[in-house]
């Protein structure tokens, strides 16, 4: 079995604060460093972001499937609820 994790993240801006975004990511420091150089043209509006919640999947597409569920509509609505 190997280590290799795919995470979906949920980065909060801390100033100004209120705005989210979901990702996924092999690498989840690195993902955060390129947001927050403004490597990413959505979220260098507002920077600097924090990691919010992270949660690991072992399968990649579980995780790109839970990614895209919490881009729609009732997966927002789930996000704010539990997070």
């Amino acid at each position: 079995m190997d280590g290799k994790f795919y995470y979906v993240h949920m980065l909060q801006s801390i100033d100004p604060p209120g705005h989210w975004y979901v990702g996924l990511t092999e690498n989840l420091e690195s993902s955060l460093k390129v947001h927050n150089a403004g490597g990413v043209p959505y979220t260098s509006k507002f920077l600097p972001w924090r990691v919010e919640t992270a949660i690991a999947f072992r399968d990649r597409a579980k995780a790109f499937a839970f990614e895209r569920y919490l881009k729609n509509q009732s997966g927002r609505a789930f996000a704010r609820k539990h997070f």
